[in-house]
């Protein structure tokens, strides 16, 4: 009775599951069919050969993997970004959205509001041209303005000093994002009841205190829901913006995450069979922790599933 109810319903809601079908079919075509590829990382995979014909090699790979010189720079390197991602770049639009709904003067909030948005419409190209003109030796705003204020005796090579790179990589990925990802945070308080704030007002409750006690519980739900997400691509710590910003070999040992290192081995190189067991390992680790923090996340009332 229930799978012929199932049925029932989404015969009577044709129209919006004719529209949800173009979605699908491109997650189809472009996510799940792929996914046949992870049979290289099982194989010493022959590009003349193919798949039926490369011979199976079980986790030889992934063994190799584990063993390789670089594995723990790489790792290391991918987890400290990503934990700087998240633990800096996630509340960052949730603050920023707090801050924008208490500007009370209307023109001065959209500008805010649309500065904040053009980065996200850049290019990682245009992003990281614009980030090396500002840190250049050469006539670069940065080395100019601390060279005026005497912080600095001569211009510093920002891009190609380690001790940098993990700062300007987190700091330009904010403000590309900042604004963009703070569109669903200010949707979710346009959507509380005015009456709570009036209401608080009148107990005395100063802005600051309508702001935790009303604002961030009635958007939690939508925190979670993101910060669920966000886990499950901890290990993403990013590719274009590192592949960019750390072209320079001398920051490669801070730079070189599972990602670029993937692209690096695997098409560079041509060790594909390598490279996806690398991607493969990656994946199912994502996969771990997104069903990890969406069981934690479940005793709260609020989950993916």
């Amino acid at each position: 009775m229930v799978s012929l109810g199932r049925f029932k319903r989404i015969f009577e809601q044709w129209d919006i599951q004719l529209m949800v079908l173009p979605a699908i079919a491109f997650i189809f075509v472009f996510s799940y069919i792929p996914m046949y590829g992870v049979l290289m990382s099982f194989q010493d995979y022959n590009i003349f050969k193919g798949f039926l014909h490369s011979p199976w090699v079980g986790l030889k790979h992934f063994g190799m993997f584990f063993q390789a010189p670089e594995f723990w720079n790489v790792m290391r390197n991918t987890v400290v970004i990503s934990l700087l991602k998240f633990c800096i770049g996630f509340p960052a639009p949730i603050l920023l959205a707090l801050m924008l709904n208490e500007v009370k003067n209307m023109v001065f909030k959209r500008v805010i509001q649309t500065v904040s948005y053009l980065p996200h419409f850049l290019s990682w190209v245009i992003v990281s041209g614009f980030v090396m003109s500002l840190l250049s030796t050469d006539n670069g705003s940065v080395n100019m303005l601390f060279e005026r204020i005497g912080v600095i005796d001569e211009p510093i090579n920002f891009l190609s000093m380690p001790e940098y790179f993990w700062t300007i990589l987190v700091t330009t990925g904010i403000w590309k994002e900042i604004g963009f990802s703070s569109i669903v945070y200010l949707a979710a308080i346009a959507g509380v009841d005015p009456h709570m704030y009036e209401a608080a007002s009148i107990d005395g409750a100063s802005r600051f205190k309508q702001m935790f006690l009303i604002t961030l519980p009635a958007i939690m739900p939508i925190i979670i829901i993101f910060m669920i997400l966000a886990i499950g691509n901890l290990l993403n710590a990013g590719f274009e913006d590192i592949l960019l910003l750390g072209a320079s070999p001398a920051v490669r040992e801070v730079a070189d995450v599972l990602d670029t290192y993937v692209y690096r081995i695997g098409i560079q190189n041509s060790r594909f069979s390598y490279a996806t067991a690398a991607g493969l390992f990656k994946a199912v680790i994502s996969v771990a922790m997104l069903a990890g923090a969406n069981y934690i996340a479940r005793r709260t009332g609020n989950s993916l599933w």
